[in-house]
């Protein structure tokens, strides 16, 4: 399930790329940034997911991947006004704060269903 949630992210990143594709250049610059950053951090949440598979392994992936998520919403905060995307960043900001918390805490294997419902939104507050 948590697989098909990134799949479904990125399938909405790509819907989003071409119906933006008709708007104005502003409007099209604002949402290609919104959709870049939401096909980044469905990338991020699939690492993270990845990462949380395999935390016997090594369990420094899941923070690398927690810090790419950061970077992502970092970026996103600052160049958004719509409150429906703040909130699905501040969302998705307090799932990963909750994650890297758990993951301090020695839960190697941490509930990460708010940062993947979290991410899902963005995708759809990025999608037309």
């Amino acid at each position: 399930m948590k697989r098909r949630r990134t799949l479904s992210l990125a399938a909405a990143t790509a819907a989003a790329v071409t119906a933006f594709a008709l708007t104005g250049c502003g409007a099209l610059d604002k949402a290609m940034d919104c959709v870049k950053t939401a096909d980044a951090i469905a990338t991020s949440v699939g690492k993270l997911q990845q990462a949380v598979s395999n935390a016997s392994n090594d369990v420094t992936q899941i923070e690398e991947s927690l810090n790419s998520i950061s970077t992502e919403l970092g970026n996103l905060k600052g160049t958004t006004d719509n409150a429906d995307l703040s909130k699905a960043v501040d969302d998705l900001t307090k799932g990963v704060e909750s994650v890297r918390t758990a993951v301090k805490d020695g839960d190697t294997s941490p509930d990460i269903t708010p940062v993947t419902d979290a991410a899902a939104e963005i995708g759809k507050v990025c999608t037309p």
